[in-house]
């Protein structure tokens, strides 16, 4: 093997043999060799990346001294922030995110023509899936029907849309669409589009063999960490950015290293190991860092149960949950239909460039933490955040605790509902739900599930008649092999029929409950609940009906619907009677490990995978329907309520501006801690009440045709008007208020978004405080774009997590954080005041600013803020009005 020193002696290509061919790739070991420092015990996640800097090392973007940092890094034990550009290999986007983007890839056509640009300028120049998952809702379910009407109705909502993606498919370079009906993006990622180590042509015109990696629109890209590619969420800001060539600039992150013990006693599931997971590294405190697996553990955990824990590293905070190649990687490669000369590069190419977990495997890491896998039990986490870890064992008196001390609310009150011989009361379970990429992509448990409900009807339970319940698998594989056990059968025998594929009920698309169970909880003001195997439970999320929301086991949701209520013990209480009268209890119709582990090895095959991926892009008749236009630009329908136009690049000229001091800014909000996007970003449905209701009504739109505001991200009207509009979101400007309003200019409670325009019109600019973990969850662009778009020019928090700092930069709105123990609660704030913070015409990195808080009665005060505009390239992006600004000016003046 011969080593190949490029001439800035950081170009070290060596040539690798697998699978019968030869293959260039660049090498660790020889950057080693060549003198620019000690790499053998970084983490594998960081040798990803230190392989991004050697494949792109030019002397500009990424020096020579780029490389030597991670050397310090591992000098400085696991330490060395150094901003670093890196360049992921490809992009990932849902529809949800993914639509907004190509609306701004249109309109950035429209803009680079109107700058005398050239339009094939802009297109990706990494390529870019987009999977439309998010889209279906369970209008229909637990009948034979649900699948086909609930798909039916899928297309009659997003046709426009559909449209539009279509469109931009046949418009643009290097972009394709999975259409509906096939998966959750996440799985279809883990099960087909990723390939550990890519291979393609680098920048020089070589085919060059290197790690995979991406970033993606949704925050569960981490997801593919389970299979050792390196992905994680980013704003669709960013990830536009990404696909136009930018690359993203990034500090050399902590890797904390999570070492895995023991393994999995009998009872126990994946589920229950990540959300112990999920608590330890909450309260480790993870942000910004990588995580990586490793340990004697990691011998006994299969892939699926890996990609259950890399999927949920939002949920604990971290950048990602990172897993090294070692054997069990091979062997999901293999069962999943890659090719065996794929397979045999990744092995060699591991071992070769020092990625390979074996026995020796020993890196350095900034910190570590430890957990024997044999204390996991079984569990579920809630009602509000997916930290809240309870043991199953302890989850009656939990829910009894947080009935009395979080929603202040007796149990026992019953209200009749109309029609039923049955009456609702707190507690009672209405949403069970088998959904998202987090446990639908893991056979164990979906197998699991299956078995409960074989075991459940064979003794005659059912789900309870109130009890909403439903089956969205990740992909078409799952439902294969389900048929292939014949446990769809037993599945469909209580009610959890297929109702789609898609993130559904995960993601807030749970559709309408039945009407008088609905009514009947209002008018109790009852704490319903619904469980899910999904990730995310924050409050407002799952149904605008259900308060408490607990993630749990596809088992364990099974075994809930048949409880009917989260007032149960389910180790030691019935689950309710069997059909000879029996009480039947949940160690009855446990399945065993075997008995789980025995149908996946017979029904989880190679050819389910290569059958039902095999045509992936083609899609059903439906799609192949869609009719579309081979134009360059769009021609934006003006009548649309779907996809408009934005007006980001309204009157750009050709230069950047200077940063502005914020002078006399008012405020829009008051918030508290952890404010998720979900609180910021419009989700879910919306009433005709709302400002986003009352721009549809205007519009002829009945509020059957709604649809959800995810399905409407593409117009950036309904969107503005439904920023910080979330039905739990509290102001602490006003007073036991729930839900999105603020006050005028003239002191009166009004909707957010009549408030930003008012004061919009007086020339105002807004400001809005926040108190820790500021823009927590989803990677929703949508929680700046709008932001931006309301007119808020700074958001000052105690605290900001990673990707809408991001976001917030990128759409020109500048993140500040209190220093020296100030937060809003010790400054007295109640949302009258003035701000004023200056220092940002000569603005650098991090830099600590003041900040004058000016009340209504005309006292001040001068504080000190940091500013999180964190590198440098994030002042060219502020200076130009955001990043797709940024990009847009650039490739004008290369045309």
């Amino acid at each position: 093997m011969t080593v190949t020193v490029g001439h800035d002696s950081t170009k070290t290509r060596r040539t690798l043999k697998a699978g019968g061919a030869s293959v260039a790739y660049y090498s660790i070991p020889a950057a080693q060799e060549a003198g620019l420092g000690d790499f053998s015990r970084l983490p594998a996640s960081l040798k990803v990346v230190l392989e991004n800097m050697l494949r792109f090392e030019d002397g500009k973007t990424v020096s020579v001294d780029d490389i030597r940092a991670f050397a310090e890094w591992g000098a400085n034990g696991g330490k060395n922030p150094r901003e670093i550009a890196y360049r992921p290999a490809r992009v990932l986007l849902q529809d949800f995110t993914g639509v907004p983007a190509v609306v701004d890839l249109a309109a950035m056509r429209d803009a680079i023509i109107a700058l005398g640009g050239d339009p094939e300028k802009i297109n990706p120049l990494n390529p870019v899936d987009l999977v439309i998952d998010h889209s279906v809702m369970i209008d229909e379910f637990g009948n034979p029907r649900a699948f086909q009407m609930n798909v039916d109705r899928e297309y009659e909502r997003n046709m426009e849309r559909y449209t539009f993606l279509k469109w931009g498919q046949n418009a643009f370079n290097n972009f394709r669409v999975v259409p509906p009906g096939t998966g959750i993006c996440h799985q279809v990622n883990l099960e087909y589009l990723s390939q550990t180590v890519w291979t393609d042509k680098d920048q020089h015109g070589e085919e060059v063999a290197y790690p995979d990696t991406l970033v993606g629109t949704d925050s569960h890209t981490t997801m593919v960490n389970g299979a050792a590619v390196l992905g994680w969420g980013v704003g669709g800001i960013e990830a536009e950015a990404a696909m136009l060539g930018q690359p993203i600039s990034m500090l050399i992150p902590e890797v904390i290293g999570f070492k895995l013990t023991g393994r999995m006693m009998e009872g126990t599931t994946g589920t229950d190991l990540v959300l112990k997971v999920v608590e330890m590294l909450r309260a480790k405190g993870v942000v910004n860092k990588f995580v990586e697996f490793y340990g004697e553990g990691l011998d006994h955990l299969p892939l699926a149960d890996r990609a259950t824990i890399a999927n949920m590293a939002p949920e604990y905070g971290a950048t990602c949950g990172f897993f090294p190649i070692d054997g069990e990687t091979l062997r999901y490669l293999r069962n999943t239909g890659r090719d065996e000369a794929r397979v045999a590069l990744v092995e060699a190419y591991a071992k070769e460039n020092g990625m390979w977990r074996g026995a020796d495997y020993a890196p350095i890491y900034t910190d570590t933490l430890e957990l024997d896998m044999s204390s996991i039990v079984p569990a579920i986490s809630g009602p509000k955040r997916p930290q809240d870890f309870v043991a199953l064992t302890n989850a009656k008196e939990a829910f009894t605790r947080e009935m009395a001390n979080t929603f202040k609310r007796p149990l026992g009150k019953t209200v009749p509902v109309a029609g039923e011989d049955y009456t609702m009361e707190s507690g009672k379970v209405v949403i069970a739900s088998i959904t998202s990429c987090t446990n639908t992509s893991n056979p164990y448990v979906m197998i699991g599930a299956g078995l409960v409900a074989r075991k459940a009807a064979a003794l005659g339970l059912n789900r309870k008649p109130w009890v909403k319940t439903s089956l969205a698998p990740g992909s078409q594989v799952v439902s294969a092999y389900l048929e292939a056990a014949g446990l769809q059968d037993d599945l469909d025998k209580i009610g959890f029929n297929l109702v789609g594929y898609g993130c559904t009920t995960c993601i807030g698309n749970s559709g309408p409950l039945q009407p008088e169970i609905s009514k009947a909880i209002a008018e109790g003001d009852l704490v319903a609940t619904a469980v899910l195997s999904g990730n995310r439970n924050f409050e407002g999320r799952i149904s605008p009906d259900v308060r408490a929301n607990y993630l749990a086991s596809p088992p364990l949701v099974v075994a809930y619907a048949l409880a009917g209520t989260l007032d149960i013990d389910l180790t030691s209480e019935p689950i309710g009677k069997g059909s000879n009268g029996q009480d039947v209890y949940l160690k009855d119709i446990w399945p065993t490990t075997q008995e789980v582990a025995e149908l996946v090895e017979q029904t989880v095959t190679r050819e389910a995978f290569l059958t039902k991926y095999a045509d992936v892009f083609k899609g059903d008749e439906k799609w192949q329907g869609v009719e579309t236009t081979d134009q360059k630009t769009y021609d934006w329908p003006v009548s649309s309520t779907y996809v408009q136009n934005p007006p980001y690049f309204k009157g750009m000229g050709p230069n950047p501006g200077k940063i502005s001091n914020i002078d006399g800014a008012k405020v829009l909000a008051l918030l508290g801690d952890m404010i998720t996007t979900d609180h910021i970003s419009p989700a879910g449905s919306f009433k005709e009440t709302t400002p986003a209701g009352k721009y549809l009504v205007e519009r002829q739109v009945a509020p059957r045709e709604f649809n959800s505001y995810g399905s409407r991200r593409g117009n950036h009207e309904v969107m503005m008007r439904g920023t910080f509009a979330n039905i739990r979101i509290k102001n602490e400007m006003l007073d036991g208020v729930e839900g999105g309003y603020t006050k005028g200019p003239d002191g009166a409670q009004t909707s957010i978004y009549d408030a930003a325009m008012a004061y919009q019109a007086a020339g105002t600019p807004l400001v809005i405080f926040g108190g820790e973990q500021y823009g927590a969850g989803s990677s929703r662009d949508w929680a700046a774009k709008g932001t931006a778009l309301l007119g808020v020019k700074a958001v000052i928090a105690e605290s900001f997590e990673r990707i809408h700092r991001s976001n917030l930069v990128g759409m020109g709105v500048i993140p500040f954080e209190f220093t020296g123990g100030d937060t809003r609660k010790s400054l007295g704030l109640t949302g009258d005041e003035t701000v004023s913070i200056s220092g940002l015409d000569t603005i650098q990195p991090l830099q600590e600013v003041p900040c004058v808080i000016t009340k209504a009665d005309g006292s001040s005060k001068t504080i000190t803020l940091k500013c999180r505009i964190d590198t440098a390239i994030e002042i060219e992006y502020i200076e130009h009005g955001g990043v797709l600004h940024y990009v847009l000016r650039d490739l004008a003046k290369a045309a």
